[in-house]
């Protein structure tokens, strides 16, 4: 099963795109969302928080709290 090229997540079969550059190069995507993100605005995955690099490299998003 492909992942998603911008937010790292599994694709269900039967669903997602695949874009090929010109290049021969090709990126799946799971939604219109990430590939407008990735593709038209050019943005990061690190960056954006809902994607699965950001939650690597910044840890999971959640604040835990301290038991006193």
């Amino acid at each position: 099963m492909p992942k998603c090229s911008f937010c790292g997540k599994e694709i269900t079969p039967g669903t997602g795109k695949m874009f090929v550059f010109k290049s021969g190069k090709f990126n799946w995507f799971c939604s219109n969302k990430c590939e407008k993100n990735a593709i038209k605005l050019k943005r990061k995955p690190r960056k954006i928080k809902w994607t699965e690099e950001y939650k690597e490299i910044k840890g999971s998003g959640k604040k835990w709290l301290k038991k006193h």
